[in-house]
This record gives structure tokens, sequence and C-alpha cells, in this order.
């Protein structure tokens, strides 16, 4: 077609009109950011001389993502997610905040209402004969390096299927399993047992991997542990940890590898005076150090739908 309309009165009404810009009803906000991305897309079409085909194309994908509940995967997938991590890096920076444990994704599979208890969690419920006994350990600490008592460290990960609890498509493991919270006594310290995870793939046949085929990309994360940390007059820190030795730390497709984020992995024995599976076992030690609020504010706050899950 190679036209150009996008610079047209026509067009520019088009997208005042179709955002209700120029009226005082409705949320300014809402209309300000649809106004620039409609915009955008316009333009684009534009530029790319897209055909309807192409666009028709984009709606019905827009519709498979929407029917495969994908989009927070998608979302991590494009790089979105990192994106945001980026962007608060370098509004920390510029506030001259630093030595805090470093940030990196969610992802979209997060339970809120897992049992919290004090010290330590036993996380594996279900038994996993391919999955060999872990424990993850460490302090949490403020800025200035003293322990934090009363934190809450949540954390979540894969079994060796690569499948998260609640959103496992075989239905076989329990409510919470490899989910839990730990509460931190007056020393800081918390730990978790459970198995050794394994990193996962994108659906095969969802709408995430039907765009990243396209790209010629695979949908596969390395192995590794989630977590939530938060305590009082400190800012709620979102990271995970990458299981050492796995192949794709530096081609995880969510981007969210970062250096200080690699513990070494320590074979160890005595697991069976620990209510492990095995004597042998590896462990992890990985401390937390949080940052404090910004003017009394956790800026680092996200609101998103997340699932819930009463105990």
């Amino acid at each position: 077609m190679n036209v150009k309309v996008f610079v047209s009165q026509e067009v520019q009404d088009l997208l005042k009109a179709a955002t209700n810009l120029e009226s005082e009803s409705g949320n300014a906000r809402a209309k300000q950011i649809t106004h620039r991305l409609l915009g955008d897309l316009f333009k684009a079409i534009d530029d790319l001389d897209m055909t309807p085909d192409e666009i028709w194309a984009g709606v019905n994908y827009i519709n498979k993502l929407g029917q495969d509940g994908e989009a927070a995967l998608l979302a991590a997938g494009l790089g979105l997610e990192k994106f945001l991590d980026i962007r608060m890096d370098a509004a920390d920076k510029q506030a001259e905040i630093d030595g805090g444990t470093p940030r990196t994704i969610e992802g979209p599979l997060y339970v809120a209402g897992a049992p919290v208890r004090d010290g330590m969690s036993k996380i594996d419920l279900d038994a996993d004969a391919n999955a060999g006994p872990l424990v993850i350990r460490g302090t949490v600490t403020d800025p200035d390096g003293n322990p934090v008592a009363g934190a809450v460290v949540e954390c979540w990960h894969a079994n060796s299927n690569g499948f998260y609890s609640h959103f496992d498509p075989t239905g076989a493991q329990s409510p919470f399993n490899l989910r839990g919270s730990v509460r931190t006594g007056g020393d800081g310290t918390y730990e978790f047992r459970t198995l050794i995870p394994v990193g996962y793939g994108c659906p095969p046949h969802g709408a995430t991997q039907q765009l990243l085929d396209v790209l010629a990309r695979h949908g596969n994360r390395p192995a590794h542990v989630h977590f939530f940390v938060t305590g009082d007059g400190l800012r709620k820190l979102t990271t995970q940890i990458n299981i050492e030795g796995d192949p794709l730390i530096w081609d995880d497709f969510a981007y969210a590898t970062r250096e200080d984020l690699i513990p070494p992995v320590i074979d160890k024995t005595g697991g069976q005076a620990l209510g492990l599976k095995e004597d042998a076992y590896k462990e992890i030690e990985f401390n937390f150090v949080l940052t404090a609020t910004v003017q009394g504010k956790d800026n680092q706050l996200v609101n998103r739908l997340r699932a819930t899950v009463a105990v």
C-alpha cells in the first residue's frame, strides 16, 4: 500500500475521539496513556506498511493470549518485566540508593497465602523421586548490616518437572507445595528445606511460545528460586537466585539472571537429621540486604494481579 496517513488531521482527530482526550470526564491518566499507545500503533502501521491481514492476525493473537492466560508470561519473555527493573535500577542510582540485594523479575507464578513459619520452613510437601534435597538459608540485614528481626522471606519454585503448585497442568501437586514463608528471629536468619528445582519452558502450544517460535527464540528458563523479602521500615525486595551450573543461566528467555544472584551450591551431609529425604544434600547460603524506605514510603511495591489461596 505504501501510503502515509498518520500525520493527517483525519487520523489525529480519530485518535482524540477514540480516547476521548478532550473531554473532562473519565480518567485523565488512562486517556493520556491510551492516546500515546494507540498513536504509536497507528504510526507503526504507517511506518512498517502493515497489511490488514497482519493487523487482524495480531488481533487474533491477542485473543489467544487472553484465552491462554499468558499475558504476564509474555511480558517476561519480551523483556517488559526486565525493562521495568532497569528503570527501577536507574531510579535507585539517581536517588543514590545502593548496597541492597539486586532485584529481578517476579514472574507470573506467585501465589499469596503460603503458611508463615518462624525461622525455618520445610516446603517439599510432595514426594519427588527426581529431585534431591536442598537447604537454602541465610540472613536478612538492613543497609548497615544489622539483622532484621521479624522480616518475612517468601519462597517459591518449580518441581523436577518444571511445574509450580497451583499452576501444574497435571494437577499432581498439593496446595503450596514448594512454597513457603519464614519470619526471621532476632538474628535475622531464615531457612527453607526443599528440593532442587529445574528450569521450565513455556507451554508448547500457548500464545507465548507461538510468538517466540516466529521470532526463532526458545522459551526456557534456567533453574531458579523466587523470593519476596519484607521488613519494617525497609523496601520490599523482589528477586530470585539461579541454581549454579545450569546451562541456561545466561540464556534465560525472561532475562532475569544477574551476576550477584548465582550463589554457590555446596555439597553437604547430615540431611537425615534435618528431616531431608537423603543424608547427602545441597546447600545454598544466600543473604538478603534490604534498603531503607524513601521518605517513609516503599517505592518498590508493585500492584499487579496475583493468585491468592486461603490456607
